[in-house]
């Protein structure tokens, strides 16, 4: 038994490609079920970034053209340039996984929601009745590939994108942000997610205002906060620890003037502003006011790119880890494909020799200690004998070659063990 992989991700497809071929949750059980027909164990990781089929079979998947063609019979043919499919075997396959597990494979390095999205696809594995022993192993040793990854590296330590480098902004100029009131400017997507990030770092307070009122209320509602009336913005940001501007003005919404008023008799209490917008909704002179620490999106980005150079350098740790562990799971693989073999070897083994002794003693007047003796004897030079060839199948790097003479020449059953019995 071998794990293959075929799949297509952001590295080889372009998006149209990945789109086409991307499988919702409820989409899974059909296209497991009609892998299942030709593989003894399949699971399929389908996310935006990837869809990826993983095989565990008797024969190993060189071809990806038939697994394409069952793709392409439940979604339709995709217009597809080159060759965006791929195909890994073995321990290529079992690094591949542990990889995206681990936010190497990922667009952005480190992100830590593929490994939700991995622990889904063997869900729906288990659910759809297409899970093997090997697909188990594969999966679970995966999850805790990408945990390692993320606490004995710093791969995934760094804020990368807008929303999280703000949260980190925050904490790094006002501390802990418990207590903290927060005062939102603007309702569109970009302010919303930030917005909503730093709503669940436990601060006290949430104001939201913008020019339409309708707009306001929902996402304050969907805060937990307080809607402002837009013309109340100044007197709002005398409470406010850290301001989130996001509008679609093309004036400034914030200018010093407001900034200095805002500032009076606050004491050394900053005020942290993320301006996200563009244009920007903040004067640049507001960087003039004490106390005020102001971050546009461009210096936003920057730092998430300089954080996203962080992460690339824990690559090559990370590296070592799914090494390592891509070769111990090969290893165990080996060894659980020979386990049938060596079992039906042994009990072969036993079966002819408990025949040969009982018509021996049929013949023998010994005494009870006697029997047990010969028994003993007996049981003790078959275990010998076999120690030498079981040793050799359990192999790690020879053994699978040793598989198939050992069945014929003893007439093995070899069976692969159920499910329950792993």
């Amino acid at each position: 038994m071998d794990i293959s992989l075929v799949g297509i991700s952001h590295k080889t497809a372009p998006v149209a490609v990945r789109e086409h071929f991307a499988f919702a949750p409820e989409e899974l059980p059909p296209l497991l079920a009609r892998l299942g027909e030709q593989h003894a164990g399949v699971a399929v990781l389908s996310t935006c970034n990837r869809t990826e089929v993983y095989i565990n079979d008797r024969r190993t998947v060189h071809d990806p053209r038939p697994v394409i063609a069952l793709l392409s019979a439940l979604k339709g043919d995709a217009p597809m340039e080159g060759a965006p499919f791929f195909a890994l075997t073995g321990k290529d396959a079992a690094a591949h996984l542990f990889r995206v597990a681990a936010g190497i494979e990922s667009m952005v390095v480190g992100e830590s929601e593929i490994l939700g999205q991995v622990r889904g696809a063997f869900t729906a594995a288990t659910a759809a009745g297409t899970h093997t022993p090997a697909l188990s192993r594969l999966f679970h040793t995966a999850i805790r590939v990408g945990r390692k990854a993320r606490s004995q590296t710093a791969i995934g330590r760094y804020p990368v994108s807008v929303s999280s480098t703000a949260v980190a902004l925050a904490r790094d100029t006002l501390g802990d942000l418990n207590g903290k009131t927060v005062l939102v400017i603007g309702a569109g997507e970009a302010g919303k997610l930030t917005a909503g990030n730093i709503a669940g770092t436990g601060v006290a307070r949430m104001l939201v205002t913008s020019r339409n009122a309708e707009r306001t209320l929902a996402l304050a509602e969907s805060l937990g906060g307080e809607a402002v009336l837009f013309e109340q913005r100044a007197h709002a940001m005398r409470d406010a620890d850290i301001l989130i501007s996001s509008t679609s003005s093309q004036e400034f919404v914030i200018d010093a003037s407001m900034a200095r008023d805002a500032m009076q008799g606050r004491g050394a209490r900053p005020m942290l502003m993320i301006d996200i917008a563009v244009p920007r909704d903040v004067d640049p002179a507001v960087r003039e006011v004490p106390g005020v620490h102001l971050y546009d999106i461009d210096e936003l980005q920057s730092v998430a790119e300089r954080n996203l150079h962080l992460r690339r350098q824990e690559i090559v740790a990370a590296e070592r880890i799914v090494e390592e562990d891509a070769a111990r799971y090969i290893d165990w693989l080996r060894a659980h494909d020979v386990l049938p073999t060596v079992a039906a070897l042994r009990e072969r083994a036993e079966v002819l020799r408990v025949a040969e002794v009982e018509r021996t003693l049929a013949k023998l007047a010994l005494s009870d200690t006697d029997r047990k003796r010969i028994d003993a004897m007996t049981s003790a030079l078959v275990k010998k004998l076999l120690h030498g060839p079981i040793r050799a199948l359990k192999d790690p790097a020879e053994g699978q070659r040793y598989v198939e003479a050992v069945r014929e020449m003893f007439a093995l059953d070899t069976r692969q063990p159920d499910e329950d019995e792993e």
